[in-house]
């Protein structure tokens, strides 16, 4: 019988109903059979994985990524530095770890990539997200289109990128927002990747087709986003769900190519039984 991983999954989500961690654990159930499956609400309990995970994925949440309560926040952060300095001084044995929006930001804060702002007006629907060179060669990416189509829910953004500080860590930008030439503002960093084994996206991979048509589907919901964003927005968004080359294929492409390739990983590092 093969080895068994584990699997750790961070809620950051502060016990707001949400999308994202059903979604998440949905694609790491697929896993299942190579990955004992555990999950932490980071910000309502404090509740922190210790490093003898093999695989974290911290999802999503509401809220400044720049503050905490001095508890939750710490704790996260501490496991961060813990797994990263691990993977700096252990040939094998790497710890993976992915990151999305809420907990991207954070992380890109904390190494110091860039700037966290708050943007002029939510960034809200299903949006095309622009490659950069780096994204052609990435084992995550490569097999999604330019642009390939994204859910975008942010009130907060990374950008002005430190050249300087990403050069250090050998951090590279695999992503950026759509192109918007009616407007002057810089366009947010959508996706780095900080190490080999470090990796997140400001969007939410995750998402999936299913869930988003449910969603947005209760009144309450279709009511609410027709009032902050309009029904153009909303016909746009309900159509993009429709189509199975948007997100169905970032939800099939990301996140599971991420879990698999962290797999392979772990298993090159085994020892050979014979």
């Amino acid at each position: 019988m093969e080895q068994k991983f584990r699997l750790a999954l961070l809620d950051m989500n502060a016990g707001k109903p949400n999308q994202g961690m059903r979604c998440i654990r949905e694609i790491a159930h697929m896993f299942s059979d190579d990955f004992y499956i555990e999950e932490f609400d980071v910000r309502q309990h404090c509740e922190i994985p210790d490093t003898s995970f093999d695989v974290y994925i911290s999802s999503g949440g509401p809220g400044n990524p720049l503050e905490g309560d001095g508890v939750w926040d710490k704790a996260w952060y501490e496991l961060v530095d813990a797994l990263w300095m691990h993977n700096k001084v252990h040939r094998y044995g790497k710890k993976h770890f992915f990151f999305v929006c809420h907990s991207f930001q954070m992380a890109c804060n904390h190494f110091g990539l860039g700037s966290i702002t708050r943007r002029k007006s939510t960034s809200f629907g299903i949006m095309p997200v622009h490659m950069t060179k780096f994204a052609y060669a990435d084992p995550i990416f490569k097999g999604l289109p330019d642009p390939f189509y994204a859910v975008d829910s942010r009130d907060w953004q990374l950008v002005q990128p430190n050249l300087n500080v990403l050069a250090r860590h050998g951090a590279t930008i695999l992503a950026l927002e759509k192109i918007r030439t009616h407007v002057e503002y810089e366009r947010a960093i959508m996706a780095v990747r900080f190490s080999k084994e470090f990796v997140g996206t400001q969007f939410h991979p995750e998402a999936d087709v299913a869930g988003m048509k449910v969603h947005f589907s209760k009144e309450e919901i279709r009511k609410q986003v027709i009032e902050n964003f309009g029904q153009a927005k909303y016909d746009s968004m309900m159509e993009h769900l429709e189509d199975p080359d948007k997100i169905d294929l970032t939800h099939r492409t990301i996140l599971p190519t991420f879990i698999k390739k962290a797999l392979e990983a772990l298993h090159a590092d085994q020892p050979v039984l014979i």
